[in-house]
């Protein structure tokens, strides 16, 4: 029991000066505290390019795929496609909203995450441009092959979800409001110019997804360093 406490305590401190010193640079991770504005984590182009390719890929069908299902398993394939229509449809609605200006809620991208660990939307086909894309807006440096790009990607938002359920058991109350605004924007939130008690209010949607998600929909995490800060009270272009 008290190795359990010691260890519990541990993993506590860890998070703790993780959250209040763990920033992300240019190339990776670096230490330090939220850098100017200008470092943005979430460029307008770049805004555009993923909500676009998220869009067009969820129309898009696997034509090999369909035709299989359809002539091998034509009851599954009936039901499989209304799920997938409606899924398609519903994530579709809300890249619209986004593209708007609509911030979305925590369980409108949760309701979705069965996109996201399945073709064309899992880590594993994502498309060089679009891991380009989201290593520049979460501060990584985008100058690597496909398969290193791919690689870090995998690592980085697994290690930023082992950190979110340390966090969540820490308790978002037990930061300060440097803390606070340092955790935002290592996840993606140019926090720079946010009042804290808002910082606060996205760094708990944020953990809301994270929690709930297993490690082979991490790619709706990933997608949401984009989907949930672009439209975020001043972050808004």
């Amino acid at each position: 029991m008290a190795l359990s406490r010691v260890s519990g305590a541990r993993a506590v401190l860890w998070s703790s000066l993780v959250t209040r010193r763990l920033q992300l640079g240019p190339s990776g991770l670096a230490w330090g505290a939220p850098r100017s504005s200008q470092l943005h984590l979430s460029p307008k182009a770049d805004v555009k390019s993923l909500i676009s390719y998220v869009v067009a890929k969820t129309k898009a069908m696997n034509g090999k795929y369909h035709r299989f299902l359809g002539r091998h398993f034509p009851r599954f394939y009936v039901l499989y496609t209304v799920f997938m229509k409606g899924l398609q449809w519903q994530l579709t609605d809300l890249c619209n909203k986004i593209q708007r200006g609509t911030h979305p809620a925590a369980q409108e991208l949760l309701a979705l995450r069965q996109c996201f660990c399945s073709r064309p939307l899992d880590m594993n086909q994502l498309q060089t441009p679009q891991m380009k894309a989201l290593s520049r807006a979460m501060l990584l440096t985008s100058y690597l092959p496909p398969p290193l790009l791919r690689r870090r990607l995998k690592a980085h938002t697994t290690v930023i979800h082992q950190l979110d359920k340390a966090l969540a058991k820490l308790g978002i109350g037990q930061l300060t409001a440097q803390e606070v605004k340092s955790a935002c924007y290592l996840r993606g939130l140019n926090s720079t110019h946010i009042a804290e008690d808002r910082c606060r209010t996205w760094l708990g949607e944020w953990l809301q997804i994270s929690c709930q998600l297993e490690e082979a929909e991490l790619s709706l995490l990933l997608h949401s360093v984009v989907l949930l800060s672009t439209n975020y009270l001043e972050t808004r272009h």
